[in-house]
């Protein structure tokens, strides 16, 4: 085995895959890559499964040296200046580590996250099915934490495959996409038309269990407090502050304040790479718009490995450049014929 040891790293840095499954019931919510695109293309590039574990960068800059042989792996997510030994890396592609020298990456620029895809995988025992941290439950594997300076990750040596690269990512625009309720029936007609219209920014006050939103206070006409109930990935809490909080991947299992809407699955990683202080909007789907937007997003994520073309044909593979024509996967969300069998 190869190790990937640590240096100076954000308190943003962990283990991260696609999450646990069907252990809400025991009281722990999922953890997991908090923009699942972006830790399958990570993956694809080094020939991983996309749910597989690997390192996901928060918003400050990390530091990684390769020990005891050469290691290949991968960049994507987040633009940040990224150099091995002081020369440059691009994002979007794989490339070699060798035995001894130093993998630098500068904070994020245009997201968050940006995760590193490992060749082979991260040598560690799941835990409830998953090796990603939760930090405040205290589990994961192999180190049942964030990331620190010291710690060392064993990983396969690099093979002789070729170097693989995708297109870059590209933050998409428009309002993050959700479906009202539960608890919508606990706000006027005028407050959900508020909120849909308000211009909200992402405060300091965020984290991995969930973003705070700044802006107008979304007065609740049937009060701010529920019978406590299960909570999903994404869902929009309103408390007694009248300030929004949007639930993520280590948020708490149950809550007892009305949620207006969730974010669409689609939605969740283009909204979690939202920074501190970025503004943005909010639009209602039905279920049905909601459900094909879901299905497109899936189907590009389970195509990621026909994506990739080989560093050294210098281009993209024909099937490549193919799997570009989003024509061809265009979904009518009114007309279930176009998706309820797919």
């Amino acid at each position: 085995m190869s190790r990937l040891v640590v240096g100076n790293v954000g308190p943003a840095t962990s283990v991260q895959d696609a999450g646990r499954v069907g252990v809400l019931r025991h009281g722990l919510s999922s953890a997991g890559a908090m923009d699942r695109f972006s830790l399958a293309a990570a993956n694809a590039l080094v020939g991983q499964p996309g749910p597989a574990a690997a390192i996901e960068i928060g918003p400050f800059g990390a530091r990684f040296t390769a020990a005891d042989g050469a290691v290949r792996l991968s960049l994507y997510g987040a633009a940040r200046e990224a150099t091995i030994d002081a020369a440059a890396v691009p994002l979007s592609r794989s490339f070699v580590l060798q035995a001894g020298a130093r993998l630098a990456l500068g904070p994020a620029r245009d997201g968050v996250f940006t995760y590193i895809g490992i060749e082979g995988g991260i040598a560690g025992t799941p835990v409830f099915g998953s090796l990603s941290v939760h930090a405040r439950a205290g589990i994961g594997s192999p180190i049942a934490r964030p990331l620190a300076a010291g710690d060392s990750l064993d990983v396969p040596p690099a093979s002789e495959r070729h170097d693989l690269a995708l297109p870059p990512r590209t933050p998409e625009q428009g309002p993050i996409r959700i479906v009202l309720g539960p608890q919508d029936d606990y706000f006027d007609p005028g407050e959900i038309a508020r909120f849909l219209a308000a211009e909200w920014r992402i405060a300091p006050e965020s984290d991995r269990m969930g973003y705070r939103l700044a802006g107008p206070k979304i007065a609740a006409a049937r009060g701010y407090n529920i019978v406590s109930d299960g909570i999903a990935n994404g869902q929009i809490q309103i408390p007694g502050s009248g300030q929004p909080l949007v639930l993520l991947a280590d948020r708490g299992t149950t809550g007892g304040y009305p949620k207006i809407g969730a974010i669409i699955s689609a939605d969740l990683g283009r909204f979690a790479q939202s920074p501190v202080g970025a503004s943005l909007r909010f639009a209602a789907l039905d279920i049905r718009a909601a459900q094909a937007a879901t299905r497109a997003w899936r189907a590009a994520l389970d195509g990621l490995p026909a994506r990739t073309w080989k560093l050294s044909s210098g281009a993209p593979s024909s099937e490549a450049l193919l799997a570009e024509n989003l024509a061809g996967g265009a979904i009518n969300a009114l007309d279930t014929d176009t998706w309820s069998h797919s």
